[in-house]
């Protein structure tokens, strides 16, 4: 399997991350990429550079409002002359009654849904690089590759159309999806992050042509919270095209299985033509957070049931925190991929 990677990821270096009171230093550090690509490396993957595709693919998927606040945060952020060294709101007006804002500071509120996504002066363009990975890697799979890897950070499975979120800016897995709708008139996002993606649901909860489906650990207790359950099933047009899989904290590899089950009747009965994974390796019972206890001999198990599938296969990058095991579990999946393939 061919993997798309960029070092312009370096230009996001973010430092700022609110844990229950306390400030510490995020674990979304350009040393997730090195300890991926040292996996990448162990399994033998050829690495291949991205093509820029502009716009194009982003607008697909993120207002223009959002898209345009991205791209000029920074420059208004720093022009206020009394600013942080990073973009974090002070207000989140969660849209009641609410009027879209004139001022860098309320459209820092108005397009972040927490404090975990700190805007910084290279995010925009590490960010742009995370989905000209994505969309390189689906478009090698509308070219005929059977898999693609695509090591994209930031990640994006938190970012809804106009918000960012929980260390995510663009949707690097939405927007892979939606590329791959040019050629498939149905694609399946397969989230098996350890955390709902409920930017990917958001997205796509009113649409019939994208089926989202998370495993994740219980949002009752584990972040986002407020979205990621089993009730939550769309609207609209795409009632019944998105599945939530919630997993009792501590969840290990039979477990874990199970879901992948469920998730591949749902998958079978709605017939896509080609699969996006929402590649979370922060299931692993080494993650510092510790949600679920995925094993390394687990993550082979995960990779052999998404080649059951027989689809088309675009993996994107998402969660994994620093930990000793992230590219030995990265090795792990997509060889078991590789070996059921």
């Amino acid at each position: 399997m061919k993997a798309v990677h960029t070092e312009l990821h370096r230009s996001h270096d973010p430092q700022f991350f609110l844990v229950r009171g306390v400030v510490k230093r995020t674990t979304e550090q350009p040393e997730r990429a090195d300890r991926l690509l040292k996996g990448l490396r162990d399994g033998k993957h050829q690495l291949v550079e991205p093509t820029r595709f502009g716009q194009g693919p982003r607008a697909r998927i993120h207002s223009p409002e959002y898209l345009s606040f991205l791209s000029e945060a920074w420059e208004a952020w720093t022009a206020l002359g009394d600013s942080g060294p990073e973009m974090i709101g002070n207000i989140h007006p969660v849209r009641h009654a609410a009027t879209y804002p004139t001022h860098i500071v309320g459209k820092l509120g108005w397009h972040t849904a927490d404090t975990a996504a700190p805007i910084g002066p290279g995010t925009w363009a590490a960010a742009c690089a995370a989905t000209d990975v994505a969309v390189t890697a689906a478009q090698m799979v509308m070219d005929g590759e059977d898999a693609v890897y695509a090591l994209c950070r930031p990640p994006g499975h938190h970012a809804y159309r106009d918000m960012a979120g929980g260390f995510c800016f663009l949707n690097n897995s939405a927007i892979a999806a939606a590329h791959l709708r040019q050629k498939h008139e149905r694609v399946v996002i397969l989230d098996v992050d350890v955390h709902h993606g409920n930017g990917t649901q958001g997205i796509f909860y009113a649409r019939p042509d994208v089926y989202t489906i998370s495993i994740h650990a219980d949002p009752t207790a584990y972040y986002p919270f407020v979205w990621g359950y089993a009730h939550e099933r769309g609207e609209g047009p795409g009632l019944g095209t998105n599945l939530n899989i919630p997993l009792a904290i501590g969840t290990g590899d039979d477990g874990y299985i199970q879901a992948l089950d469920v998730a591949r009747k749902a998958i079978e009965s709605f017939a896509p033509g080609a699969l996006v994974i929402a590649l979370g390796l922060d299931a692993s019972e080494h993650d510092p957070l510790k949600g679920l206890a995925v094993t390394t001999p687990g993550f082979r198990r995960i990779g052999q049931a998404i080649a059951k599938l027989g689809l088309p296969t675009v993996f994107v990058q998402e969660g994994g925190y620093l930990s000793d095991i992230l590219g030995a579990n990265l090795t792990s999946v997509l060889a078991g991929f590789e070996a059921a393939r």
